[in-house]
This record gives C-alpha cells, sequence and structure tokens, in this order.
C-alpha cells in the first residue's frame, strides 16, 4: 500500500535528502526518524526492507544490516509539502540501537498501542504454542471454549458494572479484551478488521 508520488517529491529542498518518519504499520508509534535519497527510497521499495542514507557514511544504509533487526515495508506516504516522507513498517526486533522498540524510548506509543501488541502476541502464541502458555491452552482447548471464555468474561464484565467497584469493572474488562482477541484469531478474523468496521460504521 502506496500514497507516495515520487515524482511529486522535493529533493532539491534538502539538497537531495528528506526526513523519513517511520511509524509501526499497527500500533502507529513513532519508531525512528532517518533520511532518504532517491537511491534509498528505490531501494526500500525494490527490497521492501527500509533503506535510508547514512549521512554519517556517506552511503547507502539498510535498517538492521547488522544487527537483523529490519524494518519491513508496510507503506509510503509524501507530506502535503512532498519534502517529508512517512514510512509504516513492521519493525523485527528493536528499532533502537539501544534495545528499545523506539528511538524515542519504549513510552513513545500511543496509550492505546499496546492492544495492537497483544495482538501481535496472541497471533504469536497461536503459531507457535509455547507450552505451559495460557493462551496455548485456550487454542488448544477450540472454539467453543474460548467461546464459552468470552461469554463468561462477558458476564462478569457486565456484573462488575452494576455491583462493584471501578477496578472490578476494569479487571473484568481486560479479561473480556483479552479472550475476545483470542476468539478472533482463532476464527482467524484480524482485530484490525473489526477496528475497520467500527471506522466504517463511524462514517
Amino acid at each position: 500500500m502506496s500514497d507516495l508520488d515520487t515524482k511529486q517529491l522535493d529533493w532539491a529542498k534538502g539538497d537531495g535528502l528528506l526526513p523519513a518518519v517511520v511509524q509501526h504499520w499497527r500500533s502507529g508509534a513513532v519508531l525512528m526518524l532517518g533520511y532518504m535519497n532517491a537511491d534509498a527510497l528505490a531501494q526500500t521499495q525494490q527490497t521492501g526492507k527500509v533503506t535510508f542514507f547514512s549521512r554519517s557514511k556517506q552511503r547507502l544504509w539498510t535498517k538492521g544490516e547488522t544487527s537483523g533487526h529490519f524494518l519491513l515495508l508496510k507503506s509510503l506516504r509524501g507530506d502535503c509539502d512532498n519534502d517529508t516522507i512517512l514510512i509504516q513498517a513492521e519493525p523485527i526486533g528493536p528499532t533502537c540501537h539501544k534495545g528499545t522498540q523506539s528511538c524515542f524510548g519504549d513510552g513513545a506509543e500511543p496509550p492505546l498501542a499496546f492492544l495492537a501488541e497483544l495482538d501481535a502476541l496472541v497471533a504469536q502464541r497461536e503459531r507457535e504454542r509455547p507450552a505451559g502458555s495460557y493462551t496455548t491452552k485456550l487454542f488448544e482447548g477450540g472454539i467453543r471454549h474460548i467461546a464459552q471464555k468470552v461469554g463468561e468474561e462477558g458476564v462478569e464484565t457486565a456484573l462488575a458494572a452494576v455491583a462493584q467497584d471501578e477496578a472490578a469493572l476494569r479487571s473484568e474488562s481486560a479479561d473480556l479484551i483479552f479472550h475476545l482477541l483470542v476468539l478472533l484469531r482463532a476464527r482467524g478474523v484480524e482485530f484490525a478488521d473489526v477496528v475497520e468496521e467500527l471506522r466504517a460504521r463511524h462514517k
């Protein structure tokens, strides 16, 4: 997916370099800022791995070329002045060389971004089925078992809303959302598709 018209980019404004903001394609967290020239952009589009122009090394530099922590391209967009590039990517491992998910620190993500992280973790649990994991146990129990858990958590959430304090409501709501994510994954429905359904209804 790309809304970037490369012919419209104003390379002259930055002497051949444009700032490129990298955003996590699911959570929306800002991961890093780099600079691209036309060759870096072309290589990014060709390989699917985000590549920058290193101002210190004066050469093309693919993020993760030494660490293995690549940024896999999902989309490209230009801003209204055609002098900044927005990259949405899937990070493989931490983005920052200091080990954090973002070069701006682990607290840089939007408050609701953890839902995307949790959804990704649930997907990983479904693929890998690690022993001893509660999520693995849910998947191995099958759709009917997971659906039953969602029903139970829904009732407990409703009861907490009318009969208990806010802490209980928060706790039960968290249980409900988690089990719903598992149910969606077990049925092959992406959480992003549910969000898109809400977006469509809003429109």
